[in-house]
């Protein structure tokens, strides 16, 4: 889709402007009031949040200011997620649902009729794929707030399918290689600019992300209760939780279940793990004498070994802080990235949950570490 001309990016808008209602559909008056929670947004929040940004950057948008009103009075003052504050949005006079989606398919109507005549070059396109993204990935936020919520399974399957069998250790041999878009390229997030080479040691990656058998090891040895595996800070949240177990984990007996939306289903030991944050990856990696790759380790395995599987799974973990690339300059949305270089993980790939048109492998994705709630695991690998 970073190359979609119109007519590919007017279905795969007006595809993905379905999914988003879809998402929303079936839920009752009570499962519309959701907790005040750090990880997620109230729904209707956040599907009008969805017509907002597209109108703002595909229809208002003119030299980085808003050219004309907003189809839906009162839009700017409550679905701006640069003015409003995440904590506020549980508190906000927010339109009526039907409003909310009358205001989804009359931005979407009008921004159809611009992009009929909008140039056909990556810069005229621009605005229209970055839409496209932002929706694909509330998509999958609503996917994983359903998930914490123990909502029903939306518009994806529970199972993840695994793919049986070991996960052999794959052989990159390093060198140099470049890293980064180039321009000229098609649509790229400001984060991924620009190109800049790399040298990269030999190492061995994990063909596959780590499985629930392979952690479940971990667990089995007393990894939870072993402070020498963890970081110290997160050694000690676990202990205030009271936590020994993944999450959404419980053992019954000698059998381990996990909750899949609204199902406890028995693990598949063959399956990747998920819902594990970046210090309980990196305390299995020191149990198991291995690490996490950083993610240019995982972008040059992912390019370049054939059977190295990703996407369709899990999100993973890498070491790297998520930080700018050489030559980083914000795109107009500046607050994509910014705000979130230093503190934030880089995190690579895509997961069942991801609509494919977001599946890429110079997409960075970026996690606090301690987010378990997304749907994310992880690999391993050594140095060689």
């Amino acid at each position: 889709m970073r190359s979609a001309g119109r007519l590919e990016l007017a279905a795969a808008l007006a595809a993905v402007r379905v999914k988003t209602l879809r998402m929303v559909e079936t839920l009752d008056d009570a499962q519309w009031r959701v907790p005040r929670l750090a990880t997620i947004n109230p729904p209707l929040w956040e599907i009008g949040h969805v017509a907002w940004f597209q109108e703002r950057w595909c229809l208002r948008a003119r030299d980085g200011v808003l050219a004309n009103g907003s189809l839906l009075a009162g839009s700017d003052r409550v679905f701006d997620s640069a003015a409003v504050a995440h904590e506020t949005r549980w508190d906000l006079d927010l339109p009526r649902l039907a409003a909310t989606e009358a205001y989804l398919r009359d931005v979407l109507d009008a921004s159809l009729a611009a992009l009929a005549i909008a140039p056909e070059t990556d810069d005229g396109l621009y605005f229209f794929r970055l839409a496209l993204f932002h929706e694909m990935m509330h998509v999958e936020a609503l996917t994983y707030t359903w998930q914490t919520l123990s909502y029903r399974a939306p518009l994806h399957p529970t199972p993840i399918v695994a793919p049986g069998g070991g996960s052999p250790d794959l052989v990159v041999p390093g060198g140099k290689a470049e890293f980064g878009a180039r321009p000229g390229d098609g649509f790229c997030f400001d984060n991924e600019k620009w190109n800049h080479p790399a040298e990269l040691a030999p190492y061995r990656i994990a063909a596959r992300p780590v499985s629930n058998g392979q952690f479940l090891a971990f667990v089995a040895a007393g990894g939870y209760r072993e402070p020498r595996w963890w970081n110290p800070e997160a050694y000690a949240a676990l202990q205030a939780a009271g936590r020994e177990l993944p999450r959404y984990w419980r053992m019954v007996g000698d059998k381990v279940y996990a909750r899949r939306f609204e199902h406890w289903l028995q693990i598949d030991p063959d399956a990747p793990v998920i819902h594990v944050d970046a210090h309980e990856a990196e305390a299995w990696c020191r149990w198991a004498g291995r690490r996490l790759p950083d993610e240019r380790e995982w972008e040059m395995a992912a390019r370049t070994q054939a059977d190295f599987e990703w996407g369709d799974r899990v999100w993973e973990w890498t070491s790297s802080a998520f930080e700018p690339y050489p030559g980083f300059s914000p795109d107009p949305y500046e607050q994509y990235s910014a705000p979130w270089f230093g503190d934030h993980r880089a995190v690579r790939g895509g997961s069942f949950a991801t609509p494919r048109g977001m599946v890429d492998e110079r997409f960075r994705n970026f996690y606090l570490p301690d987010r378990g709630d997304i749907f994310v695991g992880f690999r391993s690998c050594t140095d060689a």
